[in-house]
């Protein structure tokens, strides 16, 4: 398929509609109060940065004070935001960007032209790059220019097929010229009342918000929770209104109680544990497959998910229209691990295995994969630490550990976390060939030979990568009967993407 004829779709689409509320809810939405939300993890790095979410909670603060230039809806579809038209050129070398009429930012000033130039630029600073420059990387920086305030031209210096993935990607906010990420001022429905980095920030609802009528709500409080058990009684105790990533042993807990709701979406999102492949003993690709060997992923996910979730097979973006469907499952064999790993000279092996609950799940998953493990005379010593300590200076660098990832698709994925100058390249994956396959993916305009080289990229993470996908959980969140405006959301992101411009008090 022609990329043009396949964007076409793009141009004017919209997602300033409110979405198909729960069922129960209040029939139309209504305007006013504050929404308490409890999240997992925070610590004292928290950030407002736009561009550099790590966290849950960082994330969930970007998507209230920053709207992005197009975004997901619920189906995991591109829809447009702040841009009503993305348009390619005939050989996907320049993009062309307009800007929906009379935007304005928190502060009043309008969204124009040159503060979009001015965001992609910082996002892409060679001296201090943002999370999402890998992706931009053929981006030629100094080349954008402006026809006029609500045109932005993009030249590439080669094809780019998957510029609209990117500029939809939660870490692209767009930002004034001149921004402060202390003292930000926001593009997204709220602005920021106050912040405490570890604990809570409070946003209030921003005037010049371009989508008619909303957010609905006055405010919205994010507070930080480590703890899952403080986070469920908090909710149970009326202390918030909703909180993200329930316990799955909660759930029965939280369906029995008639004053609240357990929000469920099947998602592409993955919780893998990650070998270094640059490190001793992961630096030899038998010991990898013996552990991917080792896994019994259905007993994982019913396990570790409670069956809240599917069985994955070492690769990510299942709901990437590339994604392979005929790459056989990959199943536990103990045998044939225990023989790779004598064969590596590494029988008896023992290991630590750093987790945290930094996510739902990862000390759980640990847990029965140190067990599993017992079967082929491996020792996995589960290390947990604190969310702060695991996403503190020695994150990125932990031999095996574990980590989190939302929905994307694959390419946008691969410029996340695949390549060496990758922002989160935690198995510290350095293939030549696979990272010729996905550069030449990026640059193809035809789908189907495009999805013939990501199915090649695939197969060579299947086979020789640093990941055990072992499943994709739903995400299980619940809140509060007073709040409606919550719907089921692909994008693994909790509380439907944490789009809580969508939600209102029905109280």
């Amino acid at each position: 398929m022609a990329l043009a004829a396949s964007l076409m779709g793009l141009a004017g689409c919209s997602s300033a509609g409110t979405p198909a509320a729960d069922a129960g809810a209040a029939s139309s939405p209504r305007a006013g109060g504050t929404l308490r939300v409890g999240i997992v993890g925070g610590s004292a790095k928290d950030s407002l940065d736009a561009h550099s979410p790590v966290t849950h909670p960082d994330e969930a603060r970007a998507i209230q004070l920053y709207d992005t230039l197009a975004s997901y809806d619920v189906d995991h579809k591109i829809q447009m935001s702040l841009a009503d038209k993305i348009t390619p050129s005939a050989d996907a070398k320049t993009w062309t960007v307009h800007l929906r009429d009379g935007l304005k930012f928190s502060n009043g000033k309008p969204i124009t032209a040159d503060d979009v130039i001015f965001t992609f630029q910082r996002i892409t600073d060679p001296k201090n790059p943002m999370a999402g420059a890998t992706a931009l990387s053929g981006l030629e920086r100094d080349a954008m220019k402006a026809p006029d305030p609500q045109t932005i031209v993009f030249p590439f210096a080669t094809a780019f097929a998957t510029f609209p993935d990117i500029v939809t990607q939660y870490n692209a906010g767009i930002v004034p010229v001149g921004y402060d990420p202390k003292n930000p001022v926001s593009s997204g429905p709220f602005m920021t009342e106050s912040f405490t980095p570890g604990q809570q920030s409070t946003f209030v609802k921003n005037p010049h918000y371009w989508r008619a009528g909303q957010p609905y709500l006055d405010k919205v409080t994010i507070i930080d929770f480590p703890d899952d058990t403080a986070r469920v009684n908090a909710l149970l105790g009326g202390q918030v209104d909703a909180i993200d990533q329930l316990p799955l042993g909660q759930v029965n807990v939280v369906k029995a109680n008639p004053q609240l709701k357990v929000l469920e979406s099947a998602t592409g999102s993955w919780l893998p544990f990650t070998m270094r492949v640059d490190q001793a003993p992961f630096n030899d690709p038998k010991v990898r497959e013996a552990f991917r060997l080792i896994v019994d992923r259905q007993q994982m996910v019913e396990q570790v998910l409670g069956g809240h979730g599917t069985v994955g097979n070492d690769m990510y973006a299942p709901f990437d229209a590339c994604f392979p469907q005929d790459v056989p499952q990959r199943n536990q064999d103990i045998a044939k691990a225990k023989e790779l790993l004598a064969e590596a000279g590494k029988s008896n092996l023992s290991v630590d295995l750093v987790t945290s609950a930094a996510a739902a799940g990862l000390v759980e998953a640990a847990q029965v994969f140190a067990q599993q493990a017992k079967a082929a005379g491996v020792t996995i010593n589960v290390k947990k630490v604190d969310p702060g300590e695991f996403y503190g200076d020695q994150y990125l660098k932990w031999t095996f550990s574990q980590d989190f990832w939302f929905t994307r698709d694959y390419l946008p994925q691969t410029a996340a976390s695949g390549f060496s100058t990758s922002p989160y390249n935690e198995t510290h994956w350095d293939d030549k060939q696979w990272t010729d396959l996905v550069n030449q993916a990026n640059a193809t305009t035809d789908q189907a030979t495009r999805c013939g080289l990501i199915q090649k990229a695939e197969q060579i993470e299947f086979d020789r990568g640093g990941y055990i996908i072992w499943g994709f959980p739903n995400s299980v969140d619940a809140y509060s009967s007073t709040v409606s405006g919550f719907t089921p959301d692909k994008s693994g992101i909790p509380l439907t993407s944490f789009t809580f411009r969508n939600v209102w008090l029905n109280k």
